[in-house]
């Protein structure tokens, strides 16, 4: 009873280095991954740049991940860019969190329940995908927010939790005041993966609660994902513990 969450910021599909839109070295190493759910942060949907691709429906099917949800945070003259879920797993209640912190850029956070489904039993997961603002007051603020949202306080004591995302946090901060002292662990506490041709910055993060052990974590580091995004993936194999028994109301408090 495993499964494998990615979490990847994909710079728009733009190469961090040559900064060339090449969407395929994007799934090439999403792909290499083998993710049963992925979390992704800008994403783009109808912008030039990116020649007007839908790019959560372009990852989605060239994955074969049939699940899908996206959030539009950024809207540009033409077209927009957000977070977005794929899943090997059906997802639902999709939620937008509000974390836009006044005179700076927009973020929100995209949430969902996840039912997973693994020989003949059934799980629930609770996701929140984030990408976090560059000034430290704007963090802390906004995970605030995340940690005393309804969605948070509504969920069920037996449903899994995990935030993750690109966090924009070099030390780990955090994680450390704000996150752990309300029962999520870190799954990839100091693991470098900005940028992606020679990472010196641990900015993406992974945190769990709940009924659910962290098997290892790792950033994918091919050399096509040193080149497809100014990002490396973070990867986390998490496993439920073979006593876990949902409840038919798992998802709701």
């Amino acid at each position: 009873m495993r499964f494998r969450l990615v979490t990847y910021n994909i710079h728009k599909g733009i190469g961090g280095v040559d900064r060339l839109y090449r969407p395929g070295r994007v799934i090439e190493t999403i792909a290499h991954c083998e993710p049963d759910i992925v979390l992704l942060q800008e994403v783009d949907d109808g912008v030039p740049r990116s020649r007007r691709d839908r790019q959560v429906d372009l990852l989605a099917e060239a994955l074969s991940l049939p699940h899908r949800a996206y959030q539009r945070n950024v809207v540009l003259r033409e077209g927009h860019y957000g977070n977005a879920i794929l899943s090997r797993f059906p997802l639902y209640d999709i939620r937008h969190l509000e974390l836009t912190v006044p005179m700076k850029k927009r973020r929100r956070a995209l949430a969902a329940h996840c039912r997973l489904r693994f020989e003949g039993h059934q799980h629930t997961l609770l996701v929140f995908n984030l990408h976090l603002g560059l000034a430290g007051f704007e963090r802390r603020l906004q995970l605030r927010r995340l940690l005393t949202c309804d969605i948070l306080k509504h969920v069920h004591t037996t449903t899994p939790v995990i935030a993750a995302g690109d966090f924009n946090d070099v030390w780990g901060r955090l994680g450390r005041r704000l996150l752990e002292p309300m029962g999520f662990l870190p799954a990839s506490r100091q693991i470098k993966t900005f940028p992606a041709f020679l990472p010196m910055r641990p900015l993406d993060r992974i945190y769990f609660r709940g009924p659910l052990q962290l098997d290892h974590s790792f950033a994918s580091r091919t050399v096509v994902a040193r080149e497809a995004s100014d990002h490396l993936p973070m990867v986390a194999d998490f496993v439920f513990p073979s006593n876990h028994q949902p409840s038919s109301g798992e998802s709701s408090k």
